[in-house]
Parts: C-alpha cells; structure tokens; sequence
C-alpha cells in the first residue's frame, strides 16, 4: 500500500496497529505499533510536538501522519 492509498484520519492505536499487523489481535497490534514508535526518537519527538502524550488512545490525523511518514504505510 502507497501513502496516497492509506487514509489519513482519526484512528485509535488498535485500529492503525491492525492495519500495520494484520495477523494479530488488536491488542498485540497496538502494542506492537506502540514499540515501534518508542524506537524511533525522531517519531517519538515529532509526536510529542504534534500533542501525543503517554496513554492517549486515539491519534489525531497530523499525529497519523507522522507516523506513515516515518513508517512507510501499512
């Protein structure tokens, strides 16, 4: 899948991590995506700017950008 194919929108961390992990459970996907994140400073920082804050639940479209933009698209 390309950016232009990914739909940039709201998504809560279990809905994008199954996209990025299909074969998981929505738990382990989020949670995964989670870590990915957490590996990246340069994601982690931009996120933070963008309003991220720990134990948020749904990303904004700007923050779901950010994260494809790093990550390529799922």
């Amino acid at each position: 899948m390309t950016q232009a194919d990914f739909e940039i929108r709201s998504y809560g961390f279990q809905e994008l991590g199954t996209k990025y992990f299909p074969f998981s459970q929505p738990k382990s996907a989020s949670q995964q995506l989670k870590r990915w994140i957490r590996q990246s400073e340069k994601l982690l920082a931009d996120l933070f700017e963008a309003g991220y804050h720990d134990g948020q639940r749904m990303l904004t479209p700007r923050q779901v950008r950010l994260i494809v933009t790093h990550l390529d698209p799922p």
